[in-house]
């Protein structure tokens, strides 16, 4: 009869083989999980029990309402006309340039991003407004599609995010806090992007064309267009910031704030209205389904004790805390090939967090837990655009079919290069994300 702890371990492996298997990751979590308690407590009580339990006590939670309301913020955005608003204020400031519209096409994601808090989303949405654009102009269909899918991954890391979300109830964080901290990275994230296009196309400048220069009163035309992408981002994130209301009613707030702009725009009549809900409840299903195949999967976890031999080996092996934060790092790295950004999130956190928060890197726990979530978020969004499984490469290529896959591959990795040079930057210099915390 195996251990407690030999089950745990074993999970591991069959956790995997059912995702090779292309069973859902929240019900490979589910399986494994009930799997698991099945085992370890020789009958059916246990997990019936908590089958009876598990579901009210996981989804009773109140910051999980922010999701559903982040989801149709982002919905009624799309509609508003905000993305191409968005796209049409980035490009008559950068288009002229070389890398220009490429430039545009991430200065839109971020904004986008502010506004919407899922990468998919901001990817598919961007990709329909600026990749007919980029293509128009002389940008390479590798180089487009690549563009995109970084671009997308500002999506998760600009507040509001969706992911944020998750990692501060997995680490019972602020998530007030989370948002501020991720301001200044998400905004190297695009200027690194924007960098990353000023190096490439020294390189293949055949790869990219040039959009005729607008004149400043055409440039500050189009930029008043985007005045409800700031209204809404400073209302949700500054209010939940300075104390004005709760992050699920600053997700109302914005929520409601989208839903008048799309309404006063045009854009929103009562077949929308009823398309936007019913994505929002097939999203927030799927996102539900996941967080509760975790719950189950965790709580196992927990009764093998896997987290806390984890934790205990790594710290009787006197590995420095930055061997470990490294090592930890790219297993995220290695992981993003093979699974979506949510799940690798609620399946690694409760084990990772604990074998961080026995290391002493100088900072209080809140303080390192802060930094450790944007630190993985940003690795986590890697994961998005590496190949060969990242969600976004594919979402992508997918509006794109002429554009052979193996093309973005090979224009991605400058951006990905990109990313693991602003993980180093924010590994040495903490203080960049702590800044508006401390």
């Amino acid at each position: 009869m195996l251990s407690d702890l030999a089950l745990g371990y074993l999970s591991f492996p069959v956790l995997l083989l059912l995702i090779f298997a292309r069973a859902p990751i929240g019900l490979a979590m589910l399986i494994c999980g009930i799997g698991g308690l099945y085992f370890a407590t020789d009958g059916t009580t246990v997990f019936m029990a908590r089958l009876k339990s598990e579901v009210y006590s996981t989804f009773s939670n109140y910051n999980l309402s922010i999701i559903p309301m982040f989801l149709l913020m982002g919905q009624f955005a799309t509609l508003s006309g905000m993305s191409q608003a968005l796209f049409r204020a980035a490009q008559s400031w950068l288009g002229h340039r070389k890398g220009g519209m490429a430039m545009a096409a991430v200065g839109a994601c971020a904004g986008f991003g502010a506004i919407c808090g899922s990468s998919l989303a901001t990817a598919a949405t961007m990709s329909k407004v600026a990749l007919p654009e980029l293509r128009k102009y002389g940008y390479s269909g590798g180089f487009s599609t690549a563009t995109l899918a970084a671009g997308g991954t500002l999506g998760i890391l600009i507040p509001p995010s969706v992911i944020l979300v998750i990692y501060a109830m997995l680490t019972d964080q602020n998530i007030a806090k989370l948002f501020a901290a991720a301001i200044i990275p998400g905004i190297l994230a695009a200027l690194g992007y924007m960098l990353t296009i000023a190096i490439y196309v020294r390189f293949h400048a055949d790869e990219a064309g040039t959009h005729p220069s607008m004149p400043f009163g055409e440039r500050f035309k189009a930029l008043i267009a985007v005045w409800p992408v700031l209204l809404v981002f400073g209302l949700v994130v500054g209010g939940i910031y300075q104390g004005w209301f709760t992050p699920t009613e600053g997700a109302a707030v914005g929520a409601a704030g989208t839903g008048l702009i799309a309404l006063l725009s045009g854009s929103l009549n009562w077949k929308v209205l009823r398309g936007s809900i019913l994505e929002t409840a097939t999203g927030t299903g799927m996102i539900f389904f996941i967080v509760l195949g975790a719950a189950f999967y965790n709580g196992f976890l927990a009764l093998s004790h896997v987290p806390q031999e984890l934790s205990g080996w790594v710290t009787s092996q006197g590995f420095s805390p930055w061997a470990v934060m490294i090592l930890i790092l790219v297993f995220y790295l290695i992981l993003g090939c093979l699974m979506d950004s949510l799940s690798m999130i609620l399946l690694t956190v409760p084990i990772l967090w604990p074998v961080i928060s026995s290391l002493d890197f100088g900072m209080t726990t809140e303080e390192l837990a802060i930094w450790f979530g944007i630190i993985v978020l940003i690795v986590v969004e890697v994961g998005l655009i590496t190949p060969p499984v990242g969600m976004n490469l594919f979402i992508i290529n997918s509006m794109d079919k002429e554009t052979p896959i193996t093309a973005t591959y090979r224009a991605v990795m400058f951006f990905v290069a990109s990313d693991i040079a602003r993980v180093a930057i924010l590994l040495l210099f903490p203080a960049i994300t702590l800044v508006w915390i401390r």
